[in-house]
């Protein structure tokens, strides 16, 4: 079995909206902080010299969004409330193992120009691959957005679903759709413009707002889709870290290929 690494890193380095804020105690600097934890906590003097090399261990400290790196979008992040089961739209802890692991669907839509996608363009790259999603299958979309990963223009310019997309893939069984792109969703930038010029509602975000009737999770920020060697054949991994009460978690997610 070959691993495929789907995931893009949480990188401080990196552009971000929401910058990520990445420190580093060192080896000595983790000492001196255990010292201290130990004075503090429980009244012990240990001289952080007494260690081996005068070090301890290493710590790194973040602060970010549960939406930055790759990530899985749980129902509670569409809303407050669900047009479905008890009304209460369920947190990333809550969300079934079972929807993670699942043969995977990787469709192409590295053609597709910045704005929102619809069920046309699906069906048409069903054909093309010859094969149409299965119930908990794990659509993912190839836009191409993972080659400006870093940089403003990831966040502005890729493709998205719109919301009969959405419901065409959800009507199929799937619940959980990624993509390499910033959202599912069209760019911010793209959606404010259309419905200025349009004034239809509709075009608000449907792809996020469709979980607000329809129970599903979306994976953001994929990568390395293109090393995938086929269509299909292959096992999709991307089960999201418990975060409690958490409107998505973060995820490594990787794909399984038979050889």
């Amino acid at each position: 079995m070959r691993l495929i690494d789907l995931s893009s890193a949480v990188d401080a380095t990196s552009y971000e909206p929401d910058p990520v804020v990445h420190e580093v105690l060192s080896p000595r600097e983790g000492a001196e902080h255990m010292s201290a934890e130990m004075r503090t906590h429980f009244g012990i003097d240990f001289d952080p010299d007494e260690l081996p090399d005068g070090e301890f261990l290493s710590l790194d400290r973040l602060t970010l969004t549960s939406h930055t790196g790759t990530h899985v979008d749980a129902p509670s992040h569409y809303g407050s409330r669900a047009g479905y089961g008890d009304g209460v739209p369920k947190h990333i802890d809550r969300m079934p193992l079972e929807w993670f692991c699942n043969p995977g669907i990787v469709l192409d839509l590295t053609d597709a120009p910045t704005g929102a996608v619809g069920p046309e363009r699906l069906e048409k790259e069903f054909g093309r691959i010859g094969r149409t999603p299965a119930p908990l299958d794990i659509v993912l979309l190839n836009t191409g957005a993972s080659a400006r990963a870093g940089t403003p223009e990831y966040f502005t310019e890729f493709a998205g679903l719109d919301g009969p997309a959405v419901e065409l893939l959800l009507d199929l069984g799937v619940r959980v759709i990624g993509t390499d792109a910033f959202s599912l969703d069209a760019p911010f930038t793209d959606i404010i413009d259309r419905y200025r010029r349009t004034g239809d509602r509709s075009v608000l975000w449907p792809a996020h707002f469709t979980g607000r009737d329809r129970e599903y999770c979306q994976v953001e920020r994929l990568a390395n889709l293109d090393a995938l060697p086929a269509p299909y054949g292959f096992t999709v991994v991307c089960f999201p870290v418990k975060i409690a009460g958490a409107g998505a978690g973060w995820t490594r997610a990787v794909a399984m290929v038979d050889e």
